[in-house]
């Protein structure tokens, strides 16, 4: 069975089972698909939650379909005359502060804040052959896009199955360039530092927030499976549903995003559990003028192992590696090797 339609009937299981919605950034990876919530430990006991997490995303290798671009292959990528962009490379550093709050067993209440910390460099439309020279580079560091979840976990008697609502805000700069009259429309938005395209705005999709409002659905289970053995599945659906950038010729939307997760935690000892997560991500194409409608599709899968330790008291610490083991990408996209994931919970 091919990988696309394993995780279509995923998403359709996890639809029946969870009310989800059954359908499909810059990239189909620039964002961590790691489940912190699995990662921290699920839990129903009443109190506040805290959790900061860092996520390194090197994206680093050129990517289209299902397969790696060496070299890169040139005449393969410049198939429109030069008009198609060649990315260099981008790194991102996620820096999340989650702040959860459980008044009673059947609800919870969570605000997540990310800090962006992204570099990133092109060759834009360049000529063959490229060249070093050709090449632009930005930096840039700010608040992102801040999302609030409600999970309420009333269904069953002993909490283990939840449903998820949420939405994310606009809080990040965002915007771009040029529009169809030529003009930079958005709030802030960052400019590359170097290089030929120095002074002009970096991608709409790769400024730290995207102009939208985005509701978020979606819904997690776990349940012990033996003496030591935990196994959890958790999925969700974002969608935007109002723009900023919403004026003919300076419009943008990001494409609507799912993330499945599965995988299991073995609690043999409670001071050191061990994990192994499968994780699949889904994108749609981004859309509007400022978009790069080509390139911003995909579904990756990735496994990711990892270990939860209980280090002192209410605090617990996690250490995760995602390693890709599929992908298919629409367009030219770049692609990282493996990413890291390194975060505290703290309960009281």
């Amino acid at each position: 069975m091919r990988p696309e339609s394993i995780f279509n009937r995923l998403t359709f299981f996890a639809a029946v089972i969870f009310g989800l919605p059954a359908s499909a950034s810059a990239c189909a990876t620039c964002g961590c698909s790691l489940s912190t919530d699995a990662a921290a430990g699920y839990s129903a006991e009443s109190g506040w939650r805290l959790n900061l997490e860092y996520d390194f995303i090197d994206q680093n290798e050129l990517r289209a379909g299902t397969s790696e671009i060496s070299e890169p292959d040139v005449a393969r990528i410049n198939n429109a005359g030069g008009a198609q962009e060649v990315e260099h490379r981008t790194t991102n550093r996620y820096t999340t502060l989650s702040i959860g709050y459980t008044p009673v067993a059947d609800w919870n209440f969570r605000l997540v804040v990310p800090y962006i910390d992204r570099t990133h460099s092109t060759f834009g439309n360049s000529s063959n052959p490229l060249m070093q020279g050709d090449l632009s580079g930005s930096s840039l560091t700010g608040l992102g896009d801040v999302r609030f979840v409600t999970s309420w976990q009333g269904l069953l008697p002993t909490h283990n199955l939840g449903l998820q609502l949420g939405v994310k805000l606009p809080t990040g700069n965002y915007g771009g360039g040029p529009t169809a009259n030529g003009t930079v429309v958005g709030r802030s938005p960052t400019d590359f530092s170097s290089g030929p395209a120095q002074g002009s705005p970096v991608d709409t999709s790769l400024q730290p927030g995207t102009g939208s409002t985005d509701v978020i659905l979606g819904a997690f289970y776990y349940q012990p499976i033996s003496q030591n053995f935990d196994a959890f599945v958790n999925g969700q659906f974002q969608s935007a549903f109002a723009e900023k950038l919403d004026q003919a010729g300076a419009d943008y939307r990001p494409g609507n995003s799912e993330t499945i997760s599965a995988g299991l935690r073995y609690e043999a000892d409670p001071m050191i559990v061990p994990q192994i997560q499968l994780n699949l991500i889904k994108k749609s194409h981004d859309q509007g003028y400022l978009a790069d409608v080509t390139d911003t599709a995909g579904l990756v899968a990735y496994l990711s192992p990892g270990v939860t330790v209980h280090a002192v008291g209410n605090l617990f610490v996690y250490g995760f590696v995602q390693l890709p083991v599929w992908s298919n990408l629409s367009g030219y996209q770049l692609f990282p090797h493996w990413t890291a994931s390194v975060g505290a919970s703290y309960a009281f």
